[in-house]
């Protein structure tokens, strides 16, 4: 990374680095192939409150150092803690910060370099857009140890066909980045020292439309998802009502009928 980074734990466990309005959340335990420890799932979950409030940042990436992007919960301290009680909190606050990645208004985006299992592939599924290397691979391999991946299951279900899913969830065998993209788990694949390339790309992106809209059409979405067909567009409806009283889709559209660039007041 060629921005300052700033350590969110003690033991550098997560990096943040700021430039040009992006936020890169690096895992930084390679050695464990960046298992999400408690303490690295607390570190997640601070960084993303966070940058939920900070306005400076418009685009979010989560990246990974090492060969390995993500290979789900940490099974050492797993096994080191066998109760009901330890398991249902560990659970719960992996899902609170899966949950923080659809809940704040900037876009979050998966840079996947390498394989990503169980919980590392939902962290792809939960993130809303994701680009991964040829190189890739996907799993939800909780099964072949006898674990079936069911909080995984929740975003790669609402990414994934369902057959396609289950699938995955019952064999626990793993999909190559091309498959990935054509489940719908992944945007883009491309080389791997194209990765950081294709990522900037998409977020350059994003980072040229209004961030008032960007930001309500997020949570629009997720929103609406969980709704029935005769809600869901009465809540898209008012949405798109308010969405239109903003300064900056006034401008937009003076600016697309001048054939000009928009200057947009929220950005």
């Amino acid at each position: 990374m060629t921005a300052s980074q700033s350590t969110l734990a003690a033991d550098e466990i997560l990096l943040r680095s700021d430039a040009g309005g992006v936020a890169t959340l690096m895992l930084n335990r390679p050695k464990q192939y960046n298992a999400l420890s408690e303490e690295l799932l607390a570190a997640l979950n601070e960084a993303l409150e966070a940058i939920e409030h900070d306005e400076r940042v418009r685009v979010v990436v989560i990246a990974a150092n090492g060969t390995a992007f993500c290979a789900g919960h940490d099974l050492k301290q797993m096994r080191a803690n066998p109760s009901r009680e330890y398991y249902r909190k560990l659970f719960a606050q992996c899902s609170k910060m899966m949950l923080a990645i659809a809940r704040i208004p900037q876009p979050v985006i998966a840079r996947v370099q390498g394989i990503a299992t169980a919980a590392g592939c939902q962290l792809v599924a939960q993130c809303d857009l994701a680009v991964a290397a040829e190189s890739a691979r996907f799993a939800v391999s909780g099964i072949n140890v006898g674990l079936f991946c069911s909080t995984p299951s929740v975003p790669l279900g609402r990414n994934v066909l369902r057959k396609q899913a289950m699938e995955m969830l019952l064999t626990g065998d793993f999909i190559d980045a091309n498959t990935a993209r054509q489940y719908g788990l992944v945007n883009h694949v491309v080389p791997l020292d194209k990765l950081d390339d294709e990522v900037h790309h998409l977020a350059r992106r994003i980072l040229e439309k209004s961030a008032v809209a960007v930001a309500t059409g997020k949570r629009m979405f997720y929103k609406q998802l969980e709704m029935g067909l005769e809600g869901a567009y009465q809540y898209a409806a008012e949405t798109m009502a308010c969405n239109m009283m903003v300064e900056d889709v006034g401008e937009g559209i003076d600016a697309f009928m001048a054939k000009r660039s928009p200057q947009w007041k929220h950005r």
